[in-house]
């Protein structure tokens, strides 16, 4: 959360980032629901992501591999009509306790963004190891070589959306 938190002042000049909410609202996707119609948070984030130019996703790691209300959200999203992430820019961040800062997530969420049509955002990757170790007590973000790494990711994602469009 740290990392996430960081973005918005950590982003080039004139670039706004703004935090999607209702991940934790949306039901277990279940077919027998979606014939019911999609619930209001998930139309309310396709709306959202399909209005971005691009979109950051920072997630910690589980068991491994991507949290299962991040794999949930995505899954209810792969279902719309006008895909919201089709040919839509997509950086991933992680950050974890352990040393090598939720890279199994990202590389287990990068298939799962191929099906559905975004187009990831390579290098630099940011993963931040040992968190912990880079935030102060109130979980603010503070160890300077890692907000350096993370503005010039910033930077280097705000040229690729410009060249691939969102």
């Amino acid at each position: 959360a740290a990392v996430q938190r960081s973005l918005p002042e950590l982003a080039p000049a004139g670039i706004r980032i703004a935090a999607l909410s209702g991940i934790g609202d949306m039901p277990l996707y279940n077919a027998d629901v979606q014939a019911q119609g999609f619930p209001k948070p998930v139309t309310d984030m396709a709306d959202a992501i399909r209005k971005a130019d691009g979109v950051v996703i920072c997630s910690p790691e589980y068991n491994y591999s991507v949290p299962g209300v991040l794999k949930n959200a995505i899954d209810w999203l792969s279902r719309l009509p006008e895909q919201p992430f089709a040919n839509k820019p997509v950086l991933i961040q992680s950050a974890s306790q352990g040393p090598i800062g939720g890279a199994r997530m990202q590389y287990h969420l990068r298939p799962i963004l191929v099906f559905v049509e975004a187009v990831v955002f390579t290098r630099p990757e940011v993963m931040v190891g040992q968190a912990q170790t880079r935030v102060d007590q109130d979980l603010k973000l503070t160890d300077q070589a890692t907000r350096d790494f993370i503005k010039a990711q910033l930077a280097a994602f705000e040229t690729f959306v410009r060249r691939v469009g969102g």
